[in-house]
């Protein structure tokens, strides 16, 4: 049986496990340092596809957690490293902040309201009326239909909010047409972060703090899932699912290396 040794490469959600609410949680800086002095390649997983990775490292260091741009693998670059692999050069029109454009445009994407190869749906603050009413005609012409990540809902101060998922859901009542999800719990956003650090499944493990994403993704993936209790999962809402992860922790600080306790040998007597 594999076993946490035998894990060479993380791969961690970032809300719930490593940051709740823009503060970080105990033990998750101190994680992120011992990957750093161990050389341990890891990624930083984002279902949020609004912000790039820069502007995501800038709110986790702002949060007090030193995690690089290039560590941050967000479902919008999921998405961008989908559509590259299957239609190099197309089109696409775009319904989605910076993050996503950007990961597009760099993939080498034109976004285009002219017969686009793709519609890709994903978050963003201001859905308009007249972009899903284009995005809906566009399926109907033929474009093929992608949504970055399927939450259906999204967390802000003041209560949750519709996220992708649910205006994924009205152009698909609208066309008839079900989309492709990139994003968690389709495995294929972990394969596409194994390859960007040139990981083994069989070597590494996922942390996440939700059953219905990160552990079923990263059990379809085959990677070693570890479920921590510092997001939304309890007791109750573990056993709801007909699965389980490798490991269910309190908190990121349990994956710390367990220091030795030195003792100290009592002195001999003189004369023994």
């Amino acid at each position: 049986m594999r076993t946490r040794a035998d894990i060479d490469c993380w791969l961690t959600d970032m809300d719930g496990v490593l940051v709740h609410e823009n503060r970080p949680i105990p033990g998750a800086a101190d994680l992120l340092a011992h990957w750093r002095d161990t050389g341990t390649p890891f990624l930083v997983l984002t279902n949020n596809p609004i912000f790039t990775p820069r502007d995501l490292s800038a709110r986790l260091r702002a949060s007090g957690l030193d995690v690089p741009e290039e560590r941050i693998w967000t479902s919008a670059l999921a998405t961008a490293d989908f559509l590259r692999s299957q239609l190099p050069g197309g089109s696409a029109f775009v319904i989605g902040e910076a993050g996503l454009t950007t990961a597009l445009h760099e993939a080498g994407y034109i976004m285009t309201e002219t017969q686009p190869d793709y519609v890709v749906v994903g978050e963003t603050r201001q859905y308009s009326f007249e972009a899903i009413t284009k995005a809906i005609r566009f399926i109907n012409d033929g474009a093929r239909f992608i949504v970055t990540n399927p939450d259906a809902t999204g967390p802000t101060p003041w209560g949750v909010v519709p996220a992708t998922g649910a205006f994924a859901a009205l152009i698909t009542k609208a066309t008839g047409r079900e989309p492709y999800v990139v994003g968690k719990p389709n495995p294929m956003m972990f394969r596409s972060a194994l390859n960007q650090i040139g990981a083994h499944s069989e070597t590494t493990g996922m942390i996440g703090d939700r059953m219905d994403t990160d552990v079923v993704a990263g059990i379809e993936a085959g990677l070693h899932t570890v479920l921590v209790r510092t997001g939304i999962s309890d007791d109750a809402e573990i056993a709801k699912y007909p699965f389980r992860p490798d490991e269910i922790l309190d908190s990121v600080a349990d994956l710390l290396p367990v220091e030795p306790v030195e003792t100290e040998l009592p002195e001999l007597a003189d004369g023994l």
